[in-house]
């Protein structure tokens, strides 16, 4: 069996050398993924094209690599052929017929021909001689120019002789390599896995950076998500996910930090984090998933005081897309799910944002931050390669009952004061304690052993995150409130 892969046309307009980069990184990409497929696999280049054999007749294994060249960014298309040395033109006719003449049945078709070398007829005699067999000799409709049912594609180069049988679209974009790195700030919702995945198709290494805001439910998710791209866009390549726990500066930011700065203020933190993550790495720039005027923090203003902070080149591929274009693209590479049922931690939400911020006020907001935090979370990251995250994905998350009924049960309210002043929970004959989620590490574990608490906030993800992460750590008297038939606040970001 016989591929031949054509490249993305961007890279056959490339310098002489670059274009023979592009080429030869396409082949150690494709040769490190079908090795796993089948070591007899081959993989040949030549100037216009990347040829991938194997002497199997195996359907299914065929099928694999149909899967691994679909998938690996620098092919524009590929075409399943057989091979056979070029003979006359009765002799391509009589190759072809096999093929062809059971598809053609009832159909309208013609006859296309690429040919490149020396030889006596033309792409047009060949077409009309095998055109003209095919429609003696099969049971076809008839032979339609303009508007066929099908085209027979056939090829001929040099002394060889290729007859299509399929065609199949590829990813486009560079081979994965042939570019510098970069470190992708990833958060597991629609907007930071599209980006990511643009970048690989790009032909960019992508690295990930994964920023905790309190939750091991969201972490294992976020994983779960990089660790897709990855295994089916890039894995030609290792690649590193770093994981720095911010739940300390998130604390900060919420006890320091005036309320309508404080998301410009997140961001600006995780920028400096991730500079110097990136620095670590030898990676030259960052990338995000943002996009002009999606939320607050993402108005031009803001976005200039967030880059304000590091000198490292910021990436934003989607910057002005629109959040429909990112679902569907989502949909298309296989992350919507992810991205749906991500139960990204919300935690630090103003309820009056800044849509202008000036930097004189940035700075001040700033002044009362204590930086040691910041610091210190970017010393206890984690940095695991990719592939080693299985180990984590295949922990099972601790699983925490949800109560519509308190009873007996203490409720505790952990919504940032600013939400619990404007919609004030109030039950009958409930005991409601209010504890900002901030402070639950350090207060819950004064509160009395023998009595069971049942966390709230407004739509249960931060109340189920913080759950799971006190039953993880040994308080076995912790469940979340979920009251029937809705719940109204947090709001889900992608």
């Amino acid at each position: 069996m016989h591929f031949v892969v054509k490249l993305f046309p961007e890279i056959t307009i490339k310098s002489p050398p670059v274009r023979k980069r592009f080429i030869k990184q396409l082949r150690e990409n494709l040769r490190a993924q079908l090795v796993q497929v089948d070591p007899a696999i081959a993989v040949v280049r030549d100037w216009e094209k990347i040829e991938v054999t194997c002497e199997s007749a195996d359907e299914q294994l065929w099928a694999r690599v149909s899967d691994v060249l679909a998938r690996t960014p620098g092919i524009a298309n590929f075409v399943r052929v057989q091979a056979f040395p070029l003979g006359d033109m009765d002799d391509i006719f009589q190759k072809t017929l096999p093929i062809w003449g059971p598809k053609l049945a009832g159909k309208t078709f013609c006859v296309r021909v690429k040919r490149s070398g020396n030889h006596d007829f033309s792409s047009i005699d060949v077409e009309r001689y095998v055109g003209g067999g095919l429609n003696q000799h099969t049971g076809a409709k008839g032979v339609s120019l303009k508007q066929p049912d099908v085209t027979v594609k056939l090829e001929i180069r040099a002394d060889t002789l290729y007859v299509v049988e399929e065609q199949t679209p590829g990813l486009g974009g560079f081979p994965l390599g042939s570019q510098e790195g970069v470190l992708s700030l990833i958060s597991g919702g629609f907007d930071s896995t599209v980006a990511s995945y643009l970048m690989i198709k790009r032909g960019v290494r992508t690295h990930y950076c994964f920023f905790n805001l309190g939750g091991k439910a969201h972490e294992l998710g976020v994983k779960e998500v990089a660790f897709y791209l990855w295994n089916k866009f890039g894995s030609s390549h290792p690649v590193k996910f770093v994981t720095v726990p911010f739940e300390g500066v998130v604390s900060q930011i919420l006890q320091n930090v005036d309320n309508s700065y404080m998301g410009v203020v997140l961001k600006r933190m995780m920028l400096r984090a991730a500079t110097q993550v990136a620095a670590e790495l030898d990676l030259p720039a960052l990338v995000t998933g943002e996009a002009v005027a999606q939320v607050s923090s993402q108005t031009l203003p803001n976005l200039a005081a967030i880059d304000a902070v590091t000198d490292t080149l910021v990436l934003r591929p989607l910057v002005v897309m629109d959040k429909g274009d990112i679902i569907d693209i989502s949909r298309a590479i296989g992350t919507e799910d992810f991205a749906a049922s991500m139960p990204e931690y919300c935690g630090v939400i103003s309820v009056k944002p800044t849509t202008r911020a000036k930097m004189d006020r940035v700075l001040h907001a700033e002044s009362k931050f204590d930086f040691d935090v910041l610091e210190q979370a970017i010393g206890a990251r984690r940095t695991q390669f990719i592939q080693d995250v299985v180990a984590d994905l295949e922990q099972t998350v601790v699983s925490v009952e949800q109560v519509a009924d308190p009873q007996q049960a203490v409720v505790v309210d952990i919504r940032h004061p600013n939400e619990e002043e404007l919609r004030p929970l109030r039950l009958a004959n409930v005991e409601v304690l209010k504890i900002p989620f901030f402070s639950l590490n350090t207060r819950f574990a004064a509160l009395d052993a023998g009595r069971q608490y049942l966390l709230y906030c407004d739509k249960g993800v931060m109340s189920q995150l913080h759950a799971e992460h006190l039953k993880d750590a040994g308080f076995d008297n912790v469940g979340v409130y979920r009251p029937a038939p809705k719940a109204a606040g947090c709001e889900l970001k992608g």
